[in-house]
């Protein structure tokens, strides 16, 4: 896990202050495209290591969320079949939807890690605790982000954010001598 090699002491503590993370879909836990298939209906492709990385972050005590622009039923199966609780669909202002959340976790922003890609994704980053752009994010996300992975979204991006909260709380260790 070379990306996780000499971490900036003040971005591990931030990490390590996370009880929420939340991901945008299109871009972040997807690759951005927009499949269509000729009745109309939407694929869309989620990578297993994401979604592995999601409920071991859900495992280990910081609860996992969904915001996203569009609505689309498969990010509710997939969130479904990844036990993820709190997925908000056709938000066109996501920080409000976020503030919405953390009032409800009864969470302070500094306690959010938020991640994205593009353009909606700029004003729940500023707020989050822990900003993280994906490695193909817009370069003003990119100059809006704490940190940044070093994998695109739909390619495992969201599998690296939950190994840096992982790491920064301490658990990665433990983590991996689970699956030894």
């Amino acid at each position: 896990m070379n990306y996780l090699a000499n971490l900036p002491a003040d971005l591990l503590a931030r990490a390590a202050n996370i009880r929420v993370a939340v991901f945008d879909v299109d871009g972040t836990l997807t690759d951005g495209r927009l499949w269509y298939g000729e009745d109309g209906h939407e694929t869309k492709v989620f990578h297993v290591h994401d979604g592995l990385g999601l409920k071991r972050l859900q495992a280990n005590g910081v609860q996992v969320a969904i915001i996203s622009a569009r609505i689309s039923h498969p990010v509710a199966l997939r969130a479904e079949e990844l036990d993820i609780a709190h997925v908000y669909q056709g938000q066109k202002d996501k920080r409000a939807c976020l503030l919405e959340l953390l009032d409800a976790l009864k969470l302070t922003p500094e306690q959010a890690a938020f991640v994205g890609d593009d353009l909606p994704d700029l004003s729940p980053m500023k707020i989050a605790g822990l900003a993280v752009a994906v490695a193909n994010a817009h370069p003003w996300i990119v100059e809006q982000a704490h940190w940044q992975t070093q994998r695109s979204g739909g390619m495992g991006a969201a599998r690296e954010v939950c190994d840096l909260i992982l790491t920064a709380q301490g658990k990665i260790a433990a983590e991996r001598e689970r699956w030894q």
